[in-house]
């Protein structure tokens, strides 16, 4: 009973300051919030607790925000809840942008993409946006589609991504992966990227002291707790928002990421 109903509820914000010297001066101190999971359309997460965190995300008032995957739960969602989350997270304030991902409970509702670009985010399945401040070189964010329910493996999907980081064009000083499913890193080349920020794994939503996370999707089985370093590579799982099979937490509650990018 505790899991289900103190379990869920209340939310931690994880701050995370993350040191490099690949930035340019202009980029110091980029502020990212980072989503995951909400689930929303089940139980765990109401209304009124994303009103509550759309609240607390713009007192922190990040450049950048993203959602990687999850954001409903298959398509347990009526049309009130797709108002809802147009109405709520349309109030998120980001001086930069918003980006999303889909996640493999999202990939079943096909309304998905219309539903995340009327929330006003920018659709990075499969695909890359540059960012540009000033005369600066720019940092570059992509995004790789679910990889639960896919016809294409995740080298396929990302061609185009790694495309532009190869080609003689490319003049990033920084490059920012979203994914869904954390263990299909492996099967990419990471390296080209300098940070990776990743969900579904919940970061075991049941944990039990000394065994540690008990429910482990696959996707997640090797990658699910909230940091990895990856040779040069930095891997941030979010333990999300929301719940998925049971309606509980244990030993871990919801919660949402803050990076700050740190110049050396």
């Amino acid at each position: 009973m505790y899991a289900m109903f103190f379990g869920t509820r209340g939310f931690v914000v994880k701050e995370h300051k993350i040191e490099t010297n690949k930035i340019d001066e202009g980029y110091n101190g980029l502020k990212i919030v980072h989503l995951s999971d909400i689930h929303y359309g089940k139980q765990s997460t109401s209304k009124e607790d994303l009103e509550e965190i759309v609240e607390d995300i713009n007192l922190l008032k990040p450049d950048i925000v993203v959602l990687t995957g999850d954001l409903i739960d298959n398509n347990n969602i009526t049309n009130s809840q797709y108002e809802e989350l147009v109405n709520i997270l349309n109030n998120i304030n980001a001086s930069i942008g918003k980006f999303a991902i889909d996640g493999n409970h999202d990939y079943v509702y096909k309304k998905w993409s219309v539903l995340i670009e009327d929330c006003g985010f920018i659709n990075l399945n499969d695909t890359y946006e540059l960012i540009y401040k000033n005369s600066y070189k720019p940092i570059l964010l992509a995004g790789v589609s679910n990889n639960t329910y896919t016809t294409k493996n995740i080298k396929d999907k990302t061609e185009t991504i790694f495309n532009h980081i190869n080609s003689e064009k490319n003049n990033s000083s920084y490059n920012i992966l979203l994914m869904h499913e954390p263990d299909y890193i492996d099967e990419i080349d990471y390296s080209k990227f300098d940070l990776v920020l990743a969900g579904h794994s919940h970061n075991g939503q049941v944990r039990i002291p000394f065994i540690g996370a008990t429910i482990l999707p696959d996707g997640a089985k090797k990658y699910y707790k909230e940091y990895y370093k990856l040779e040069d590579t930095k891997l941030y799982i979010s333990s999300g928002i929301g719940t998925t099979i049971l309606p509980i937490r244990l030993f871990n509650k919801p919660s949402y990421n803050f990076y700050r990018i740190i110049k050396k």
